[in-house]
C-alpha cells in the first residue's frame, strides 16, 4: 500500500507577469515567468520556463544582456529552500532567449518575487496527475542560419551583416525539427500542462522595437486555448545557437512571427493527441563542471585582420563610382550583345572593320567587375570588422575572469520515461543532436539556454570555419567533449 502512495505524481502549475511595465514601454504581448512544480512522493522538482534572454548573463555578456542578473538564479533557490524546502539543485529555469529591444523585465527584486510567487501558487494547487512523452515535428519555420559556403568555411545569416554571395553558397548546417513533448493530465483525462522543447533562435519579433514573447508566445497561446481546462503550456528553448526562422532576412514585407508561432503550436497539438498518459515517478541530479576558456583569440584577431588587409589592398584601382556604375551596370545586364548602341551600329561597325565598340565594352565590363569585387570586398570587410570587435569583447570578459576555466551547471530531469538535460549555453544543433542521438532513453529532449548563461557553445570541428557562433563563443573547443560526457553520465545515471 505505501509503495502504491509512493508513487502517486502530483503537479501543479502558475505563471506571473514580469514585463516592464515602465511609461512609455511598448508592449506586444506580456513575458512570463510559468512554473510547473512535480512530486512523486520523494521528489520534487520544479521547471520554470522564462521568457527571458538569458538567466544570469548580465555581467559575462558586459551588459548587453541586462535583464536577468547572476544573483536571480541563487536568490530565487535560497527563497525555495528556506520557504518552500525544495532543494536549489531540483531547480530547472530555462530561457526562452526571446531578444530585446531594451529593457524587458521587472526590476530585479520583483523578478525574484514573482516567480517565485508562482512557484508557491503551483504547489498550492497540486492534483494527482499522469504523464507522457512524446515527439512531434515542425520543418517549416526554421533555418540553419550558419551557410555552409564552397570553399569549406561559415557565414551566419545575421543582420549585423550582409549575406553572402549565392554563388558561394554550398548548402546548410544540420537542423532539429523535433518538438519534444510532455504532456501532463489531471486524474480525470483533462490536461493540466504541455511542456514542449523546440529549438529556434527568437531574434527581433518586429521592427518596431516592441516587447514580445515572440514565437513560442503565439504557439502556448494556440496550445492553451485549443486544450481549455485552464491547461498551461511551458516552452523549453532547445539547441538554437545557429537556429533562425525563416523569414529572419525577409525585408520585403513587415515582420510578422504570429504565423510562426502558430505553426509551432498546432503542429505541437498535432502530436499531443497521440500521447499517453501515465503514473510515474521522477528522477533529478544537478552537478556543476568547470568548462575552459578559450586562449586562441589573439592568433583569431591576427588571421582576420590580415584578411582585412588584402581586402583592404584590393579595392585599389577603381574607376567607377555608384553613379556611374549603376546605368552601366543596367545597360549590360539588359542588352549583353549590344549594350552601348542599336544593333545596327555593331553590325555596321563591324562590317567597317572598326572595333571601337568591342574595345569600349570590354573596357566598361572590366570596370563594372572591379565594382562588383569591391562591394563583395565591402560586404565581407562588413563580417570581419565585426568579428574582430566581438573577439575582442570575448578575451575581455576571459581576461578579467582571471581564470582559466568557467563553472556550468547541468541538470537533468527524468520524468517516467522522457529526460531533459540542460545546458548553460547557446547550444549549437549538432550538440544538442549529439546528446540526444547518445541518449538509451526513449525521448531525450535539451533545454539550452538554462540554470546560467555562458554565451555559445559551438562543435570543436567549426572553430576554423569563421561562423558568427565561434567568434561569440568565450569557451575553447574542449568544452564540447566535456559537456557532452557530463550530459551523457547523467543522463545513464537517471536511467
Amino acid at each position: 500500500m505505501n509503495n502504491i502512495t509512493q508513487q502517486k505524481l502530483r503537479a501543479g502549475v502558475a505563471k506571473s507577469e514580469i514585463t516592464n511595465c515602465d511609461p512609455g514601454v511598448m508592449v506586444n504581448d506580456p513575458l512570463y515567468a510559468k512554473a510547473l512544480v512535480l512530486d512523486d512522493g520523494k521528489t520534487k522538482v520544479v521547471i520554470i520556463t522564462m521568457d527571458v534572454t538569458a538567466i544570469g548573463g548580465r555581467k559575462i555578456s558586459q551588459g548587453m544582456l541586462p535583464d536577468v542578473g547572476e544573483e536571480f538564479l541563487p536568490e530565487l533557490r535560497k527563497r525555495l529552500e528556506r520557504e518552500l524546502k525544495i532543494p536549489g539543485g531540483n531547480l530547472l529555469v530555462n530561457a526562452s532567449h526571446t531578444h530585446p529591444p531594451g529593457r524587458m523585465l521587472c526590476s530585479d527584486d520583483e523578478q525574484v518575487a514573482r516567480t517565485f510567487d508562482a512557484v508557491r501558487r503551483a504547489m498550492e494547487n497540486m492534483v494527482e496527475v499522469r504523464v507522457g512523452s512524446g515527439s512531434g515535428c515542425e520543418d517549416r519555420i526554421s533555418i540553419n542560419r550558419t551557410l555552409r559556403l564552397k570553399n569549406g568555411r561559415h557565414w551566419t545569416i545575421r543582420h549585423s551583416n550582409p549575406c553572402p554571395p549565392d554563388e558561394e553558397v554550398g548548402g546548410l548546417g544540420p537542423l532539429d525539427p523535433e518538438i519534444g513533448i510532455i504532456r501532463i493530465d489531471r486524474m480525470d483525462g483533462t490536461p493540466l500542462a504541455v511542456v514542449y522543447n523546440f529549438a529556434c533562435h527568437l531574434l527581433f519579433g518586429d521592427y518596431q522595437g516592441y516587447i514580445t514573447a515572440n514565437i513560442p508566445g503565439y504557439a502556448s497561446k494556440v496550445i492553451e486555448n485549443s486544450l481549455g481546462n485552464g491547461a498551461m503550456a511551458l516552452f523549453l528553448q532547445g539547441a538554437a545557437g545557429d537556429v533562425c526562422d525563416v523569414t529572419f532576412k525577409a525585408f520585403e514585407c513587415p515582420r510578422d512571427v504570429e504565423w510562426l508561432g502558430t505553426a509551432l503550436g498546432l503542429s505541437t497539438l498535432k502530436a499531443l493527441s497521440g500521447i499517453e498518459t501515465k503514473t510515474a515517478e521522477i528522477k533529478v541530479i544537478s552537478e556543476t563542471i568547470r568548462l575552459p576558456r578559450r586562449t586562441d583569440i589573439p592568433e583569431r584577431i591576427n588571421a582576420l585582420q590580415k584578411e582585412q588587409r588584402l581586402l583592404l589592398e584590393s579595392l585599389r584601382f577603381t574607376s567607377l563610382n555608384f553613379k556611374s556604375f549603376l546605368p552601366l551596370y543596367m545597360k549590360y545586364k539588359l542588352n549583353p550583345d549590344y549594350p552601348s548602341d542599336h544593333a545596327f551600329s555593331y553590325l555596321q561597325s563591324q562590317q567597317a572593320g572598326d572595333s571601337k565598340f568591342a574595345g569600349m565594352d570590354s573596357f566598361n565590363r572590366r570596370n563594372i567587375d572591379k565594382y562588383l569585387s569591391n562591394i563583395q570586398a565591402m560586404e565581407t570587410l562588413t563580417r570581419i570588422e565585426d568579428d574582430i570587435a566581438t573577439l575582442q569583447k570575448h578575451m575581455e570578459i576571459n581576461e578579467e575572469s582571471g581564470e582559466d576555466t568557467v563553472a556550468a551547471e547541468i541538470t537533468g530531469i527524468k520524468i517516467g520515461g522522457c529526460v531533459l538535460i540542460s545546458a548553460p549555453v547557446e547550444a549549437l544543433v549538432e550538440v544538442g543532436l549529439n546528446v540526444k542521438q547518445a541518449s538509451p532513453c526513449k525521448h531525450t529532449f535539451m533545454a539550452a539556454y538554462s540554470n546560467g548563461y555562458l554565451h555559445y557553445g559551438a562543435p570543436a570541428s567549426y572553430y576554423d570555419k569563421g561562423g558568427y557562433e565561434v567568434t561569440e563563443c568565450l569557451l575553447a573547443p574542449e568544452w564540447q567533449v566535456i559537456y557532452e560526457q557530463k550530459a551523457n553520465e547523467i543522463i545513464r545515471r537517471l536511467e
